[in-house]
């Protein structure tokens, strides 16, 4: 049986960015779009969506879910589009419920393929947000694949040149 893992001759690289609603995720996406071209890679998407509380009526709890998952679907949607259009290729997409970090961590554990998760910070001076601060913190640790922070103050154009 062969090696499936990214570490084998012919593994794809498969870069992971977690579509938010940060000004930020263009960013990332050029520079995981650019490096997934170049590489002849692939380009992952990963949505999460907060999990719906516990309802009395199970019914009621699973309507919210699935009006949830649609609208991750809908934002979804023309982020995939774009992906396709620039690497020529869809990507891989996953919408998970739960807590962020929890849920890219579990992404990663369980797509082998995924060979580096890509991020952007906000621009200078600002906070670089949650995800980028537990990742690089204390849970970097838990991580199994390079983490890719993109600074939020580089030009497309400089994005382009470096990737």
């Amino acid at each position: 049986m062969a090696d499936e893992t990214p570490s084998s001759a012919h593994a794809k690289r498969t870069f992971l960015v977690i579509v938010d609603d940060s000004e930020e995720l263009g960013k990332a996406l050029l520079y995981a779009c650019r490096r997934a071209e170049n590489n002849n890679g692939d380009v992952a998407l990963l949505r999460v969506i907060d999990p719906v509380e516990f309802q009395s009526w199970a019914g009621v709890g699973e309507l919210m879910r699935a009006e949830q998952r649609e609208a991750a679907e809908a934002k979804l949607a023309p982020v995939a589009d774009l992906v396709h259009n620039r690497v020529g290729r869809p990507p891989k997409i996953f919408v998970r419920e739960g807590l962020a970090v929890e849920q890219v961590l579990s992404v990663i554990d369980e797509d082998k393929s995924i060979t580096a998760l890509v991020l952007a910070a906000a621009a200078a001076g600002e906070n670089p947000g949650p995800l980028i601060s537990q990742l690089s913190g204390q849970l970097v640790g838990n991580l199994h694949v390079p983490l890719i922070i993109v600074p939020g103050s580089l030009s497309d154009e400089h994005i382009m040149t470096i990737t």
